[in-house]
């Protein structure tokens, strides 16, 4: 399989060092084969399934520390179970980010935008997790989430100029690092409000990764690929002791760490230049959620709801309230995701009038789950508060 190089590199993302060298010369020792071969796949799977290992081996320390999420009328949960198991996920990545920069050239490592995305990650999950201990306020959860925000943007990371259908290229101005930053916020948010029943944020969040990273070799984007593969690789080791059977939850270091770091590769893939309106490539991964997200919210401040108060009323909630089981709705969330990649692969493929078409294709699946979930509701008296 040939990487095809993108032509435009202005921040490095799609090929970080390499851009005036072959995409192999940025490697050395177990992660230097570029293409995928055997024994460059090989390789990497070794290296995932290392970092699976740690996250883990933390996560079950996690689990003895018994920082316990007690339950609540809102909450899914009966008893009493530990939670900050997200902790396994963030030191699977930045392990990885470790390994990369001892065994790759990784070079760029040193640039502005990379040190701001490192530091923004970290700043994420170490105020979540804090919070997970002792709790915080929403003012605290998003002043901490703008400011990651605001330097993942100003060291140089915001969305790329697209390429628009029967448009042609279009200019965003000051437009990208607004729309950047509220991105960056919203998604965040978005995996912490879905993180309320078993698997259902981190599995998501691990086909995302998984359709994302396959995108992004098919891209030559390599940050994008080993990114999106750290992260999975922490989930992966995280998941099997939250889902079907919750031994312990991710808390907010794991949904909002996972949301961020989705959120930036979004904005990172903006920048493939062989497909245009990339920009559109992780939300359409990330559809269920961020229709699930945006109708709770605007029906609630519809209805002179506090948006930013806890609640119990979205879709997978009442669902889950209406005869639904738990599972259910965890493992049609998942098969959202998976049609999200599916149409993320034909988007790729597709002329301009595809590229508009099968975005909004996306919502049709979203809007008979809402129809369902209303039905279900109305037969079963269910609350939406």
């Amino acid at each position: 399989m040939n990487y095809r190089v993108p032509r435009t590199l202005d921040t490095g993302w799609c090929c970080g060092s390499t851009r005036h060298r072959p995409w192999s010369a940025a490697f050395s020792g177990p992660l230097r084969e570029p293409c995928m071969t055997f024994t460059a796949f090989l390789h990497h799977l070794l290296f995932c399934a290392a970092l699976a290992g740690l996250s883990a081996m933390i996560v079950r320390i996690m689990i003895t520390v018994r920082v316990m999420d007690q339950p609540d009328l809102r909450k899914a949960h009966s008893i009493a179970t530990p939670k900050g198991g997200g902790v396994g996920i963030v030191a699977a990545f930045l392990a990885g980010l470790l390994a990369l920069y001892i065994w790759a050239d990784f070079s760029r490592i040193a640039d502005p935008y990379f040190r701001g995305v490192i530091i923004a990650s970290v700043a994420i999950a170490f105020v979540s997790m804090i919070d997970d201990i002792r709790s915080r306020s929403f003012t605290v959860k998003l002043g901490t989430q703008i400011l990651a925000a605001l330097t993942v943007v100003a060291s140089g990371l915001s969305l790329r100029d697209p390429n628009l259908p029967f448009i042609g290229p279009v200019s965003l101005g000051w437009i990208a690092p607004i729309a950047s930053l509220m991105w960056l916020i919203f998604a965040t948010n978005a995996m912490n409000f879905i993180d309320g029943l078993n698997g259902l944020a981190s599995g998501v969040s691990l086909i995302a990764c998984l359709f994302l990273a396959w995108i992004a070799q098919e891209q030559g984007g390599y940050f994008i690929y080993f990114a999106a593969l750290l992260l999975a690789s922490g989930i992966a080791g995280f998941l099997p002791f939250n889902f079907p059977k919750a031994r312990i939850f991710m808390g907010d270091v794991g949904s909002q760490f996972c949301g961020f770091v989705l959120a930036m590769l979004g904005i990172a893939a903006s920048r493939f230049d062989n497909v245009d309106m990339s920009f559109l490539l992780v939300p359409m991964l990330l559809s269920g959620v961020l229709f699930d997200v945006a109708f709770t919210l605007i029906r609630r401040g519809l209805n002179g709801e506090n948006v930013t108060a806890a609640h119990r009323g979205h879709l997978y909630q009442v669902a889950s309230r209406s005869g639904v089981s738990r599972e259910a709705v965890t493992l049609i969330h998942w098969g959202f995701v998976v049609l999200g990649g599916c149409a993320c692969l034909l988007f790729m493929q597709a002329g301009p009038s595809g590229k508009l078409l099968i975005p909004a294709l996306l919502l049709v699946p979203q809007l008979i789950w809402l129809g369902c979930v209303v039905l279900a509701a109305r037969k079963h008296g269910t609350s939406w508060r």
